[in-house]
């Protein structure tokens, strides 16, 4: 009966934090359109969150691409198929791995940082301050780091998947004698609209995502000092889970609509 009632609960939990969550973007986007808007202090959550995560984008990009190739090249060598190796190395990292890889090491990164930054605000009471002020805590700390993150999550999967790619070339030459040219020609070849459209348009999903519950976990703070270090790990963990879910998604409709 405990049991019963102890799953009832969590699942009670789940949809209420869903339905919280929901009504949470559901005032980001009626916040959006709304004047004033914060340009200067998006540019500056912009600078945070792109070009500071710029050096962990690059060095993850660099090992993805570098360890892919290893791994794969000795079963394909086995088959005679090592002149296939720049376009499913290519193929792969823009489609999926890239994407996922990158957004996961932002989630860490870019998310941990805003539920705790927001959640420090709440606990001492600088959001409550703003609210008093007359100034709009939201719109000034929430919907400019959505923005953010939605803006510059694709341009940091675009930087790493071609970090990656010149690790992977880097490989190839070191291993199979590839010249860097001939890899990029038959990169290029592979790669089609079809590759590039979707990962693209899923990287706004992951952006989103990541600024949505970093921002929530944090906005709704409690419990202390403690509570900042539960909103910090809770917007990592439901952030990649959320990825994960948003890439079956993606790639359930572009099966649908490329398959």
């Amino acid at each position: 009966m405990q049991d019963s009632e102890g799953i009832w609960g969590n699942v009670k939990s789940f949809f209420t934090e869903a339905g919280d969550m929901a009504y949470f973007a559901g005032r980001f986007f009626m916040e959006v359109f709304k004047p004033p808007f914060e340009f200067r202090e998006l540019l500056r959550q912009c600078y945070n969150m792109g070009n500071r995560s710029l050096l962990l984008v690059g060095v993850t990009g660099f090992i993805l691409g570098l360890v892919f190739t290893l791994q794969s090249r000795p079963t394909l060598m086995e088959f005679g198929a090592e002149s296939w190796m720049p376009s499913m190395v290519s193929i792969s990292i823009v489609r999926e791995i890239g994407p996922v890889i990158i957004a996961l090491i932002c989630a860490g990164r870019i998310g941990s940082g805003i539920g705790a930054e927001l959640g420090s605000m709440r606990v001492t009471e600088q959001i409550d301050a703003m609210e008093v002020s007359g100034t709009n805590p939201f719109k000034y700390l929430v919907v400019t780091r959505i923005l953010a993150t939605t803006l510059m999550l694709p341009l940091l999967i675009i930087f790493g998947d071609a970090i990656a790619l010149l690790g992977s070339a880097l490989i190839e030459n070191l291993k199979g004698e590839v010249s860097f040219v001939l890899y990029f020609n038959k990169v290029f070849n592979a790669l089609k609209f079809s590759d590039l459209i979707p990962a693209t348009i899923k990287s706004f999903f992951f952006g989103f995502a990541i600024g949505l519950v970093g921002c929530y976990k944090g906005y709704y703070c409690s419990k202390g000092t403690v509570g900042v270090g539960e909103a910090s790990n809770a917007a990592v963990v439901y952030t990649s889970m959320l990825l994960f879910v948003i890439d079956f998604i993606a790639v359930f409709v572009t099966d649908i609509f490329y398959g």
